[in-house]
């Protein structure tokens, strides 16, 4: 099933919306490094949009369904990538995540993992002969997606790996998770999160320990937290201008570029930027999931709905962090910060969602 496509038939909503927060970011990405060593990378990510939507034309050309069926052969590519930056990775900040390729350029295998879980999800999802899930299922389901998290926290990045979760959570809702299994799942969670921290690095304890009273230690894991809510709270309704946020500009918030860039821009936009930057990424989700709606086949709902999952997690996860509402955790949020291999993984999972679109104009 391959069809012709024409730029008519694309989501154009949902790609104009993409592209205004990418504005946005990369507006964002100029100001919080002028005068830095990241004073190119705003331009950098200009590349990588470009990138991005030449990938979405790419994605769109090859029928989902035929993904599908190359998805198990995908998936072991994966686990092996997921090895190789193991063994061979480039290490920084005393995590080794990144593969280097041509150019100069290095790619972080993990974020791209996000888009094979997401289609074999939907593969095995689509191939149950039941309404309902059964216990094996879900097992099964689990044991597929707990390899690479594994991998992916031996990194170590919790966050990455963290990301993973909500992919599979809500395909098995959808699939007729029954009400005993939900609140199976959610004793088990709650039984293994003491466990959990017997399994985190030391820097990932101390996260979570600042969390809870980052006035404990101000000036070591708790510094990123007590800056980045000074800076949101410094914008007040309106925010200080583009470059003139004393938080970002003097550079008392980390990392304002990738990470924090939400906390910066809070600071130079103030509440009535952060509103308007919320409601896009609302409206982004919501053309994902009535794409959903629409898709053709079960397939193609459970990969929309995949992607919705993962964005919107990533949205609540990384602004809930910037507020002091949740941990440090190291997850971008998507489109708005600085980095090629998110930036890249996130256009993809728009080209999936209209490679389903595209779909329903088959007869």
């Amino acid at each position: 099933m391959s069809p012709p496509h024409s730029l008519r038939d694309l989501d154009w909503t949902l790609l104009i919306i993409s592209m205004v927060i990418c504005g946005v970011g990369v507006l964002q990405i100029y100001s919080a490094t002028r005068d830095t060593v990241w004073q190119d990378a705003w331009w950098k990510q200009i590349v990588y949009i470009g990138l991005g939507l030449l990938l979405v034309w790419v994605t769109v050309s090859i029928d989902y369904h035929t993904m599908m069926n190359w998805v198990f052969p995908m998936y072991g590519l994966s686990v092996v990538a997921l090895l190789a930056v193991l063994l061979v990775g480039k290490q920084a900040f005393g995590s080794r995540r990144w593969i280097p390729v041509a150019g100069g350029f290095h790619l972080q295998v993990s974020e791209f993992v996000k888009l094979v879980i997401i289609l074999l999800v939907a593969r095995f999802l689509t191939e149950l002969k039941t309404e309902e899930l059964e216990a094996r299922d879900m097992g099964k389901i689990a044991g597929l997606v707990v390899v690479p998290m594994a991998l992916v926290m031996k990194q170590p990045d919790l966050g990455t790996a963290l990301t993973y979760l909500p992919i599979p959570l809500v395909g098995m809702f959808l699939a007729g998770m029954r009400r005993k299994y939900i609140v199976a799942l959610a004793v088990v969670i709650l039984l293994v999160l003491p466990a959990g921290w017997m399994v985190l690095k030391d820097y990932q304890k101390a996260r979570l320990v600042s969390f809870l009273d980052p006035d404990r230690d101000p000036r070591g894991t708790g510094y990123q937290m007590i800056q980045s809510k000074i800076a949101v709270g410094a914008g007040g309704m309106w925010g200080k201008g583009v470059t003139k946020g004393s938080q970002t500009q003097l550079r008392f918030l980390p990392v304002p570029h990738t990470d924090f860039i939400f906390s910066a821009f809070a600071e130079e936009h103030g509440f009535v930027g952060v509103i308007v930057v919320l409601a896009l990424y609302f409206v982004l989700i919501m053309q994902i999931v009535q794409n959903a709606q629409t898709a053709p086949d079960k397939a193609g709902m459970y990969i929309c709905m995949g992607v919705a999952a993962l964005l919107l997690f990533h949205v609540l996860v990384n602004v809930g962090m910037v507020v002091g509402r949740m941990p440090v955790t190291g997850i971008p949020l998507p489109l708005m910060s600085a980095g090629g291999s998110s930036v890249l993984s996130n256009f993809l999972m728009l080209g999936l969602v209209n490679n389903v679109r595209l779909r329903r104009f088959v007869n």
